[in-house]
């Protein structure tokens, strides 16, 4: 038994083709037309395939491919709920496989739901969760980080649904005014133990992979911690008050929700200043590419930004003596300029790698970029232990720095240090970005044996 897509050679006057299907089963053969419209070039993505989209490596810098990626994901969506439908009409051991039109009569059911008995989905007259979420992302305008992640989400809850319907053996579907807090809590299990979940629902997550990377062959989800979890949840609440405050529902089902708090309670680990001197200073004479990221990994000690700023940075940073930007944190909110004045490491690193390109630095991608400070760690000798929470098992681990040395460790860095020397929260959080009472900061606050010591003295 197969169902086979292909693309039809016709196109419309948006140069779309549409998807065509087939079924074929020994000797008993259907066609149909699925009514989903692509462009030739996003048929693979559309179908299923790994890659994320045309303009891989390239940036989405205009809103008419924005709008073309939207569109295309929509399209993905509807073929995948085709697909199920099928599936599912496949199961009843009553179909008559011998009629040709059955698998049109399988499309006709999904386009004119209204017309068919019991109704099996939301009736086409009002909008179904995942066409409202996504009007939500179009309309918002968000980061192509913050969609991607969004995407996340959208995945795992359409693969919620999928599994919670085989798994109970009933045709569930997520609806804007019926999700409770008990559907919330559920979904807490469902993306606490997906990573268990994948052998026995593979076809799910074909439909609606848990990566979308054309890097790795696999789609089996990792196992979460409550961080990330709560990160996802945070994203579904801002859908939920955006629903309210547009009148789409009166639903407010975080209301009565308790979840787990973020992991924050370990102090914060960091180098000290002798430590990330002895890593700049470290002979890596023999692995010029390496000696490079160090390089950057020691520039963003003493500027303390996060990554996904510092990669974004340019020479027009750079006004009178220090780096200004905006962090990207705080652009859809309460957006701060934050300057950060050069010292002459920061100074002699730029000078270093001056360039006829409008680069800050020679950046490579963040996940290439924390491989490569780990490897600094190791070669710089920078090897002590260090206690850590898994943020997974949440259970307490003595880990080697460099093991689990990244980019973020270069902030923690600068913000530890910069306490250390002058224990007033606000003068370091007027360089770090970070805002007034932020939870975050407040972990950096790390009471040290040397500031422990002050403390007793003054008792003598």
């Amino acid at each position: 038994m197969a169902i086979i897509f292909s693309l039809s050679p016709k196109t419309n006057e948006q140069g779309q083709s549409e998807i065509l299907i087939r079924y074929k089963s020994g000797e008993f053969a259907a066609r149909a037309k699925s009514g989903v419209f692509v462009l030739s070039q996003w048929y693979s993505f559309v179908i299923g395939g790994k890659i994320e989209s045309p303009y891989k490596g390239k940036k989405l810098i205009t809103d008419e491919m924005k709008e073309i990626k939207t569109y295309h994901e929509r399209q993905r969506t509807e073929l995948s709920t085709i697909h199920y439908l099928i599936d599912e009409i496949l199961k009843n051991p009553l179909l008559d496989r011998t009629k040709s039109d059955w698998l049109n009569d399988c499309i006709d059911k999904f386009y004119n739901r209204g017309r068919y008995a019991p109704v099996e989905v939301t009736p086409e007259s009002k909008q179904t969760f995942f066409d409202t979420l996504d009007e939500y992302l179009e309309k918002r305008k968000l980061s192509d980080v913050r969609e991607k992640n969004f995407m996340v989400l959208k995945r795992a809850l359409q693969r919620y649904e999928l599994i919670v319907t085989k798994r109970e053996k009933r045709v569930f579907r997520l609806e804007l005014d019926t999700v409770t807090s008990e559907t919330i809590k559920d979904f807490e299990c469902f993306l606490r133990d997906e990573h268990t979940l994948y052998e026995k629902y593979k076809t799910v997550y074909d439909k609606f992979p848990a990566i979308i990377n054309s890097k790795r062959k696999a789609s089996k989800p990792q196992p979460r911690g409550m961080n990330t979890i709560n990160a996802l949840f945070n994203k579904l609440r801002a859908f939920y008050n955006w629903c309210n405050d547009k009148g789409k529902t009166d639903n407010r089902p975080f209301r009565n929700y308790e979840g787990t708090p973020d992991l924050y309670t370990e102090t914060p680990y960091y180098i000290t200043i002798d430590e990330r001197n002895t890593i700049y200073n470290a002979d890596l004479s023999d692995r010029p590419q390496l000696a490079v990221q160090r390089d950057i990994f020691v520039f963003q000690c003493h500027i303390g930004c996060r990554v996904g700023d510092l990669i974004k940075m340019t020479k027009h940073n750079i006004i009178n003596g220090a780096i200004e930007y905006i962090p990207r944190k705080t652009k859809d909110g309460h957006p701060v300029t934050v300057r950060v004045p050069l010292n002459a490491t920061a100074k002699e690193i730029l000078k270093r790698y001056k360039s006829d390109d409008n680069r800050l630095l020679p950046f490579i991608s963040e996940q290439k970029y924390n491989v490569a400070i780990k490897d600094v760690f190791r070669l710089a000798g920078i090897t002590r232990i260090v206690t850590v929470i898994n943020s997974t098992t949440r259970n307490e681990e003595k880990r080697p720095i460099n093991e689990i040395a990244s980019s973020h460790l270069a902030r923690r860095t600068f913000c530890g240090n910069l306490y250390k020397k002058v224990k007033d929260p606000n003068l370091v959080g007027a360089l770090s970005g970070h805002t007034d009472g932020s939870k975050a900061f407040a972990r950096y606050r790390d009471i040290d044996d040397e500031m422990k010591t002050e403390l007793v003295r003054m008792l003598e």
